[in-house]
């Protein structure tokens, strides 16, 4: 859980605003020679007596990250899960689940604040076009200093730069 868990148990702790005040948990390292727990679950007191389930592996075969969170209330529960970033699923008590998306003119003020990106364009979209302008700065870069770019960064050159023009 040192390196896994921690993560985590401090998104757990910033999304419900209290803090962890007990812990319950059964770890284990299963991939020999590791130097800490590579799978664990744990069971969770927070401040208001709300409890939790952290599980967390780097063991369980076919995943990637995987990380979900889900927070059960009287009235409702939440669900959100990082490989789809852009939704929040709201599950109201004896009603339909509403499905909440980012950019959305719908959105609290400050969920709108911290939606970086119009409706419909995925997080991770701003980060692709970063790494276009690195790589062909990069390759500018290589280009003006006589050498070739590396192989991460390098992107093909119009032949009229090729040919030094």
């Amino acid at each position: 859980m040192g390196d896994i868990g921690t993560h985590a148990a401090h998104l757990a702790e910033y999304i419900s605003d209290l803090k962890i005040t007990k812990v319950c948990a059964d770890l284990r390292t299963v991939v020999a020679g590791r130097r800490l727990e590579d799978d664990g679950n744990v069971l969770l007191g927070f401040e208001n007596d709300a409890t939790g389930v952290l599980s967390a592996s780097q063991v369980a075969a076919g995943e990637e990250n995987a990380l979900k969170i889900r927070i059960y209330g009287e009235k409702a529960g939440l669900e959100w899960n990082q490989q789809e970033p852009n939704s929040l699923l709201l599950k109201p008590l004896n009603e339909p689940a509403q499905l909440f998306r980012a950019g959305q003119q719908y959105l609290s003020p400050l969920a709108q604040h911290n939606s970086r990106l119009p409706a419909g364009h995925p997080e991770g979209y701003i980060e692709a076009f970063a790494n276009i302008y690195r790589n062909f700065s990069a390759t500018i870069l290589a280009k003006i200093n006589g050498t070739r770019p590396r192989r991460p960064c390098w992107i093909s050159l119009p032949s009229q730069m090729e040919q030094g023009a």
